[in-house]
């Protein structure tokens, strides 16, 4: 019985594959129905997720970044081709179960020419856990102007050279200091993250200044991700096939789901690290953007280069860079900000998620 087979036949089953194209996986419940209550009926969709997400810290709740990286993927497939993703805002209602899919119900807001819009609820048990409002467009072909800050590389180089990608600390399952000495000392063990290798960039002598401690907005978490497995749902998809289908687009929503994604992970991590807080009684995330600068080839993710000097079948693929930092926090809640960085520079997407912070359990307000 293969995974889909048992995701179907047995809703307390899901799989859980580590490639990116496996784990963010649909199913067409039915076809378009028109929207009744409308004088212009819009055209709903439905689909439903085939394999159960990540559970940060082996609880049992579901990595937030799952449902918002498969709902903007489940928008994708109601566009037409040439429609690409570039920007998407969601709010997180409940919090995620492992042991049913989701389901998505998209909605055709606009349809135009050059511009797209689709609305997504994500439900669980009939209740709505995600809602999003995701935006999708034509390459316009003009390219007159573009700027963008000064690239991560060059500003933490020493940070980033000190180790190849590869060979520096993966991104643990929950980023505090408690659960990671837990892990050295083998009381815990974790799973393997799902769709993406995400590494953690040693930060330790920059954040560790005078002036970082005296202003947490300057405090900075490099993490670097690529790709798990082949972008094709083809398991006997060529090489040459999978080159002419990443240049004609194909791959690129799906790229873009995974900067998503891998945006993120621990992205609320760092703000108590920032702020020297060492423990919270509730995190959770509230709102959620990514706006993608840059389309084509920026944002794709098999590094050609090192397959053609490989000579060999296997798909090698680029290291994006993550750079996070938290601008403000007040009222029990604070806020992350990051850049998605390509490999040459190129600023790839930012991202803004503004999020839940307690460090005690609120008090019940008693009688005056």
């Amino acid at each position: 019985m293969s995974s889909h087979d048992a995701a179907d036949n047995d809703s307390k089953y899901l799989p859980s594959p580590l490639t990116f194209v496996e784990l963010m996986a649909l199913k067409r419940l039915d076809d378009a129905e028109p929207h009744l209550n409308s004088a212009e009926p819009e055209k709903i969709e439905h689909f439903q997720s085939l394999s159960a997400p990540y559970p940060p810290g082996e609880g049992d709740r579901a990595f937030g970044g799952h449902a918002y990286a498969q709902s903007a993927y489940a928008a994708s497939k109601t566009v037409e081709k040439g429609f690409v993703l570039y920007d998407m805002t969601g709010s997180f209602i409940l919090g995620g179960r492992l042991d049913i899919p989701y389901t998505y119900t998209v909605r055709h807001v606009r349809d135009g020419f050059m511009y797209c819009t689709r609305s997504v609820d994500a439900r669980q048990d009939g209740r709505i856990c995600f809602s999003c409002l995701c935006s999708f467009k034509r390459d316009e072909g003009e390219k007159t102007f573009n700027h963008q800050p000064p690239a991560v590389q060059g500003r933490y180089q020493d940070s980033l050279s000190a180790k190849r990608p590869e060979d520096q600390s993966v991104s643990p399952s929950i980023d505090a200091d408690w659960w990671i000495e837990a892990l050295r000392q083998g009381d815990i063990t974790e799973r393997e993250f799902p769709g993406l290798d995400v590494r953690k960039t040693d930060m330790q002598n920059f954040n560790q200044s005078k002036e970082v401690k005296a202003s947490p907005e300057k405090y900075r978490q490099l993490s670097q991700y690529r790709l798990k497995g082949s972008p094709d749902a083809d398991p006997n998809a060529t090489l040459a096939q999978i080159r002419e289908r990443e240049q004609a687009g194909e791959y690129d929503n799906l790229y873009i789901c995974a900067h998503m994604y891998s945006s993120d992970r621990n992205s609320l991590l760092l703000i108590p690290r920032a702020l020297g807080i060492k423990r919270w009684t509730a995190m959770s995330s509230l709102t959620l953007m990514v706006i993608i600068h840059r389309h084509g080839d920026a944002l794709r993710m098999i590094d050609w280069d090192s397959v053609s000097q490989n000579g060999d079948s296997n798909i090698d693929m680029k290291w994006f860079i993550q750079e996070g930092w938290t601008p403000q926090s007040a009222e029990n809640r604070a806020v992350h900000e990051s850049h998605l960085w390509g490999p040459d520079g190129t600023l790839v997407a930012t991202s803004m998620q503004d999020s839940m912070l307690r460090l005690r359990k609120p008090q019940p307000k008693g009688k005056l």
